[in-house]
């Protein structure tokens, strides 16, 4: 225990003696300071730490620690730190180029972007004469967060460059002696060499110092090669004062310039100059740097390497000027002198010579010598000799005017035309000369579409899959292949310029551009911008539109037929061929898409209000559970409000159809048993073949299809289909084939007739409801909508839906 004790006792006592030694000289490694200190910590441990430990053979240098001294506190926490802390990943390189660096060499202070400066006196002074905050130009180089102009540690260093103390040597010699020597210039300028001594480098310049070493080892020994390279540079204190954003003394590389330190201090604050910035040498002024030239010229000729000791100082801010206005850089401008050219001040904005209108601008001026207005507003022409002549001075603020966004001689056509444009003005233009023909209102989209409606992929191609041939929405193309124009409206739109009012003058674009008559075909005037609108844009008389009917079912030419005026149904289906042999007239379906829009919006309406009762009723039920199992009574509950929102959803499931019945006698079946009700665009008229059943849907205990016989009636169904006991027969109903409704009310008179003999149709849908005493969700629906004969009629239900509402 006590050899392990004096283990751990000298290897901690050499490391302390190592850590006093030039850097040059630090060999100890890290493994080993942990390894010492783990030894030490596992002696303490042992109780054997209460024993002076006594390093007889390792003499301890002065200021070094002694390991008597050391608690077991303070070797927990040097145990803690990273050994690999503020090291290098990488090993000492022999390249000069790329030097190593020093994990000891303390790093410039970053600058955040949140260190936004303060408004100085003068932006306030701007800001409040004209409502623009304006930035100082150059200040946003300083809000980076990273120190992106410090110097690389890896670029090649100058071959003027001059050696001090701090700096670091490779030197490989070989030939009749073979060395790798690790050297750093001392304080006194100094480096040593075995068998050759003290050697004077400090003020050597680096191209020189092979040549210097050669000599000297020259005295020594022959016959030899020698390789001189650089290791790590050495760091140097500089001081960045005056109005510097962060004053103070820096610690940089010997590499840095002028440029780099003000860079690193974060440059001038809020008073400070961008224009004026001294380096100053034993009391001398070395270099004084203008920003500017540096800024928009990239120009360095004032920038200098520094020297240890070497002063930065910034000094207080010159005369400023404001720009204003259209301009590439609106900001707040320091001038080098007390004056400076207009020109050359834009020039620092980046003027734009065409966004603005040269001819003059607005000049601000104060005059502090007058007392009683001293600000005052004058012209400033900007044309190239005015602006040489210009000076501006402090204070001054100066705006300039953009273009102006007028046309002289410009007529602008827009709307649904081929090339919606401005178009130049002639005298005597007239509206047939914007739109010489037909085709400048074909609009480009026209092309694109009906490009698209050719596939010319191959069969097997992914883009052929996407297309299915069989789902092709011929009257969606039909009707969007083109934007049509209104050619029984157009206008002109002219601003009056005597009064500054719009005036929208109309015109018939047909009649302006086919037929040339003058009392349409406008004198046009310069400015003047014309309209065309689409054939949707103003809604026209319906006979004035296009109007597309889709036609199916048994008749001899099915298709999409365009409606002609005053066509009726009865006179298409007589223009496309008649109807054939098979034909239904009683089952004619006929959709139409603005009343399904109607009835859509009625039943989505009449399920919302239902679903609110449901959400009632279903709490007073879940209130009035009476189970002695609270889980259970959880789970009806949660079970009872899964079952309403599934049955409200299929509810939300069923679409209207926008089917209009046509209340024909089902006894005839010609065409002239057809309405002659007029047509309208989106119209779908479907007639049937004859089918051969009846069905009877809702409480009955067969809901198949029943064979349809004529001369049978309704009772005759029921008795087929078997009615439930808990069937409501009162309240049964009829959906004919034709759309229309019969319900037993409509049938009760004086003397109590019901529905049972009435003579059903083939395609007849017979609705028998369950009795309201049950209370299920269909009941509960009767009693939310009402009489279920009206919701078919109205919302345009099918027979279908029936099946949906019973799941």
């Amino acid at each position: 225990m006590k050899l392990l004790r004096r283990v751990a006792c000298f290897s901690l006592v050499a490391l302390c003696y190592a850590s006093v030694q030039p850097v040059g000289a630090q060999t100890a490694d890290a493994s080993s300071t942990l390894q010492a200190l783990q030894q030490l910590q596992q002696a303490q441990q042992l109780g054997n730490a209460t024993q002076p430990l006594s390093p007889r053979t390792v003499p301890l240098p002065q200021g070094t620690l002694n390991p008597n001294t050391i608690s077991p506190a303070t070797i927990q926490r040097m145990l803690s730190i990273d050994p690999n802390a503020g090291q290098s990943p990488h090993p000492p390189s022999n390249d000069p180029n790329n030097p190593p660096q020093d994990p000891n060499k303390a790093e410039a202070p970053l600058i955040s972007a949140h260190d936004a400066l303060p408004d100085n006196e003068f932006q306030r002074f701007v800001f409040s004469a004209t409502g623009s905050r304006l930035g100082v130009f150059g200040q946003s180089y300083f809000m980076q967060t990273e120190r992106t102009f410090a110097p690389s540690e890896r670029i090649p260093v100058p071959a003027d460059y001059v050696l001090g103390p701090g700096d670091e040597l490779f030197v490989r010699v070989w030939g009749s002696i073979d060395v790798d020597l690790r050297v750093t210039v001392d304080r006194n300028g100094l480096i040593n060499l075995p068998r050759v001594g003290a050697i004077t480098m400090a003020g050597v310049k680096v191209s020189e110092a092979e040549t210097v070493l050669r000599s000297q080892i020259g005295r020594v020994f022959r016959n030899f090669s020698l390789n001189v390279t650089l290791g790590q540079l050495r760091s140097m204190q500089i001081f960045v004062v005056g109005q510097a954003r962060k004053p103070g003394s820096y610690t940089v590389s010997s590499l840095s310039t002028l440029i780099n330190a003000i860079f690193a201090s974060g440059g001038p604050n809020t008073n400070g100059s961008l224009r004026h910035i001294q380096l100053k040498r034993n009391a001398q002024v070395v270099s004084e740097l203008d920003l500017y030239d540096f800024i928009l010229n990239g120009d360095k000729t004032q920038d200098v390497r520094l020297q240890s000791g070497d002063t930065v100082v910034f000094l207080p801010k010159g005369p400023q000027i404001a720009l204003l206005g259209s301009l590439d850089n609106p900001a707040i401008f320091e001038l080098k002198g007390s004056t400076e050219s207009a020109a050359t001040v834009l020039r620092y904005a980046g003027l734009s010579r065409i966004s603005v209108n040269r001819p003059t601008a607005l000049l601000e001026r104060v005059d502090s010598l007058n007392t009683k207005s001293p600000r005052s507003v004058n012209t400033l022409k900007l044309d190239d000799q005015s602006a040489e002549a210009a000076l501006l001075r402090d204070g001054d603020m100066l705006t300039l005017f953009g273009l102006a966004p007028a046309f002289g001689n410009a007529i602008t056509l827009r709307g649904t035309v081929a090339a919606p444009l401005r178009y130049p003005y002639a005298p005597g233009m007239r509206i047939s000369q914007l739109i010489p023909d037909r085709e400048a209102l074909i609009t480009p989209d026209y092309y694109q579409r009906k490009n698209r409606l050719v596939q010319f992929a191959a069969p097997t191609t992914q883009a052929a899959a996407a297309v299915d041939v069989n789902q092709v929405n011929v009257e969606h193309d039909v009707r969007n292949i083109v934007d049509e124009p209104n050619w029984e409206y157009a206008v002109v739109e002219r601003l009056n310029r005597d009064d500054l009012t719009m005036q929208v003058l109309p015109f018939n674009l047909g009649k302006a551009v086919i037929k040339h008559d003058p009392e349409h075909d406008l004198v046009l005037q310069p400015g003047d911008v014309v309209t065309i609108f689409g054939i949707n844009d103003v809604s026209n008389p319906i006979s004035r539109r296009t109007r597309l009917v889709r036609v199916e079912g048994e008749v001899q030419a099915p298709g999409i037929y365009q409606v002609r005026p005053g066509e009726s149904l009865r006179s298409l289906i007589t223009r496309v061929g008649g109807m054939t042999p098979e034909a239904y007239v009683f089952g004619t379906e006929f959709n139409r898409a603005t009343t399904k829009a109607t009835q859509q919006a009625a039943l989505n309406e009449a399920v919302n209000r239902l679903e609110n009762q449901l959400a009632s009723a279903g709490a007073d039920q879940a209130a009035n559970l009476v189970t002695s199992d609270a889980q259970t009574a959880i789970q009806l509950r949660t079970a009872h409000v899964e079952a309403r929102k599934a049955q409200i959803s299929r509810l939300r499931s069923i679409k209207s159809t926008g089917r209009i019945a046509l209340e024909l006698d089902p006894t005839t079946n010609t065409l002239s048993d057809l309405p002659d009700i007029p047509l309208e665009d989106g119209d779908r008229i479907y007639i049937p073949h004859r089918p051969g059943f009846v069905l009877v849907v809702g409480a009955v205990a067969n809901t198949n299809g029943l064979l349809w016989r004529e001369g049978k009636r309704l009772r005759d169904y029921l008795n087929v289909a078997g009615v439930e006991p808990d069937a409501n027969e009162a309240g049964l109903f009829v959906v004919r084939a034709d759309g229309s409704v019969e319900h037993n009310n409509a049938h009760r008179g004086w003397f109590d007739t019901s529905l049972d003999d009435l003579k059903l149709m083939p395609g007849d849908t017979v609705v028998v409801p369950e009795k309201t005493d049950r209370e299920t969700f269909w009941t509960t629906l009767v009693r939310g909508l009402k009489d279920w004969s009206q919701i078919f009629y109205q919302f345009g239900l099918t027979a279908a839906a029936i099946h949906t509402l019973r799941l």
